[in-house]
């Protein structure tokens, strides 16, 4: 990591003042600054919170592509970091920077580590949060697959559909909700049943707000249009709250071209065999042109 000459000349000096701050940005937008001096501290435009009882744990770097790593041990409370926003999975993969900082002149400072929050666990009202560097994401599968369903994730930059256009989305108020993870209306007008399922379902206002859910489905039941999730979003949802329901695709190239008009864009491969036709065997009966296998 780069330093400037203010901090080296400090750090040579023998006598130092030094600290070390976290700024950490959630998924949906929100910052936190922490430190482990025992005033906060301020620069970049963040406010490096003191009270946090936050410490670091050794930063384990290593030359060439292995992942960098360390932990953050810190104190659940009310106005940092709460069992509650763990709980509901706001700090999942959250953006991480960290410095090393005179705390007596805190333009002096270097950047110590950059990365994500991957595994937090929580007791006796205290948090771990493991910290894993950049290079993690190049532990992820690339490439395309040789596979008949599409590849793509619904809206993305292979997929190119604009699922926040009308008739892809619907903004409603939640009727009722059961366990966090049923939804029922009295209607939805203009979407067929099943239009939702294999979609996702976005929290827009109250405790849940920016939370997501995949849906698991959607049809109609005792007279009520019901949509489920795979599994229940993580805060209180009420009745009132504001949620975004967006269409699901199941990655068949019919779905691509009749629902969404879009299958000059489709990452799978229709026409390949499949397993039947590769254990086939010649015969004397039945069509033998050699013509389509479709």
């Amino acid at each position: 990591m780069a330093i400037n000459d203010d901090l080296q000349a400090h750090l040579q000096g023998g006598l130092t003042t030094l600290a070390r701050a976290w700024a950490v940005t959630r998924g949906d937008g929100v910052t936190f600054g922490f430190t482990d001096h025992d005033r906060a501290l301020s620069f970049d435009g963040i406010t490096f919170s003191a009270d946090s009882g936050l410490t670091a744990g050794a930063l384990d770097q290593a030359t060439g592509l292995s992942v960098d790593n360390t932990e953050a041990l810190g104190i659940l409370n009310h106005a940092a970091v709460t069992e509650a926003d763990i709980e509901a999975g706001r700090y999942d993969g959250a953006e991480v920077v960290a410095w090393l900082v005179n705390w007596a002149a805190p333009d002096q400072r270097m950047v110590l580590f950059r990365g994500t929050i991957g595994e937090i666990t929580r007791s006796g009202g205290a948090f771990r949060a493991e910290l894993r560097g950049l290079s993690e994401a190049l532990n992820r599968p690339m490439g395309r697959i040789y596979q008949k369903p599409c590849t793509a994730v619904l809206g993305d930059k292979t997929c190119k559909v604009d699922v926040g256009q009308p008739g892809y989305c619907l903004n409603i108020e939640v009727e009722d909700v059961e366990n966090e993870q049923v939804f029922r209306w009295s209607s939805l007008a203009g979407f067929d049943p099943g239009w939702f399922q294999r979609g996702r379902l976005e929290v827009l206002s109250g405790a849940g707000k920016g939370l997501t859910g995949p849906i698991k489905g959607d049809r109609f039941e005792d007279g009520a249009r019901v949509v489920d999730l795979w599994h229940p979003l993580r805060a209180a949802i009420q009745t009132g709250d504001t949620v975004k329901l967006m269409a699901g695709c199941d990655k068949r190239f019919e779905t691509c071209r009749l629902k969404f008009l879009n299958h000059l864009n489709y990452q799978g491969f229709p026409d390949i065999p499949g397993e039947d036709w590769m254990m086939s065997y010649p015969r004397k009966d039945g069509q033998n042109s050699g013509g389509s296998l479709r």
